[in-house]
């Protein structure tokens, strides 16, 4: 992939997940890990979008007095799932805030699919596209409702729309090893970046993720770092995840 394509310079990197509730707690968490080498970037959740201005203004201020600058990736949880007209003022949102990328999971059909990716890119944002989530009785086969072939077929479209970073679920190696084999066949290996949630409360082991995801891939990792009562603790526990996300080999799990 050319540099101007990527999201994260690093090959593997940590993201980290701040599923926080208001700003002063997301001040925290940015404070307490943003110089560990390996934290690469910031996902920020719905819980935090009236306070979107607020929260990349934060991060930008963090990252300058620590030279660091740090991908803000915005997600819905999940996004892409309305009719296609809305995804016009949702990227609009999100670009006036100062967002560098947008997480799209568009279940509602390719119509939206297509509508809001091509407005995330119209508005000068990346995307990340994923098609299957990481907890149990998600798809049809697992007593859910989406339908088995509905993450392929998502990320197919993905490609064809220019889309090269897609999540995929750190719960579930099965389907990680499959969207990867997919990928390599529509883009070639090296073209594609994958992100992987799911890991500690949900069981996934980051350096089990490691073997199926391949050298180009970033850890999500959230309640295991900002659910940390001090600052201290929250260093700590982004240091050890992002001492795993080189290691294929030794299988160590976050607490």
């Amino acid at each position: 992939m050319e540099k101007k394509d990527l999201i994260i310079s690093e090959r593997r990197s940590v993201i980290v997940a701040a599923d926080v509730n208001n700003v002063a707690s997301l001040i925290d968490v940015v404070e307490a890990t943003i110089d560990v080498p390996g934290i690469s970037a910031y996902k920020i959740g719905a819980s935090l979008v009236k306070h979107l201005d607020n929260v990349v203004s934060n991060i930008r201020k963090i990252g300058a007095r620590k030279e660091k600058n740090p991908s803000i990736i915005y997600d819905h949880q999940k996004a892409g799932n309305d009719i296609p007209d809305i995804g016009t003022g949702f990227a609009k949102m999100l670009a006036e805030s100062g967002v560098d990328v947008a997480i799209l999971f568009p279940f509602a059909g390719p119509a939206t699919q297509e509508k809001w990716t091509m407005s995330c890119f119209e508005a000068g944002l990346k995307v990340i596209t994923g098609g299957i989530m990481t907890h149990p009785k998600f798809l049809v086969s697992e007593g859910g409702y989406i339908a088995d072939d509905a993450p392929e077929r998502i990320i197919r479209l993905a490609v064809e729309l220019g889309v090269r970073h897609f999540v995929v679920p750190g719960t579930k190696l099965n389907w990680v090893q499959k969207i990867k084999e997919l990928l390599d066949n529509l883009l070639g290996s090296g073209n594609y970046v994958l992100y992987a949630p799911g890991f500690v409360d949900q069981g996934g082991i980051i350096t089990e993720c490691g073997k199926f995801a391949g050298d180009n891939w970033h850890a999500i990792v959230g309640s295991a770092i900002y659910k940390k009562k001090t600052p201290a603790e929250m260093r700590e526990a982004a240091i050890l995840a992002t001492s795993q996300i080189n290691n294929d080999e030794a299988v160590i799990g976050l607490a």
